[in-house]
């Protein structure tokens, strides 16, 4: 995997580090002295610092160097391990269609035979 640090420096002072985007600016690097007479533009304390951290290619698989016996394995583990659970929200049966039997009378307390 490669990523950036992108880095912002204002002086000597880390200010802000982002991966993946551009850092937040501390808001100094846009400072011009403008007088009446000419303008004089002061050079900006701010430097931004990009650092580029760079993957390993080697890592890599080509699916033409899978042997035949990983190509069973992948496949029976897909199959007996993953493939049941696609769809399992289908398969969802609901019994609020079929309420459970009335109570007519307890037989027990009707026959008086109790297991002791």
């Amino acid at each position: 995997m490669s990523f950036t640090l992108d880095m912002h420096y204002c002086g000597n002072t880390l200010v802000d580090v982002a991966v993946f985007k551009k850092a937040k600016s501390c808001g100094m690097e846009n400072s011009v002295s403008k007088s009446s007479s000419c303008d004089i533009i002061k050079k900006s304390c701010c430097t931004d610092k990009q650092v580029s951290i760079e993957g390993q290619d080697e890592l890599k698989i080509s699916l033409d160097k899978i042997t035949l016996q990983q190509q069973i394995f992948i496949t029976s583990y897909y199959f007996s391990f993953i493939n049941p659970f696609i769809d399992l929200e289908d398969n969802i049966f609901s019994f609020v269609e079929f309420p459970p039997p009335f109570f007519v009378r307890n037989i027990y307390a009707v026959n008086e035979s109790f297991l002791i």
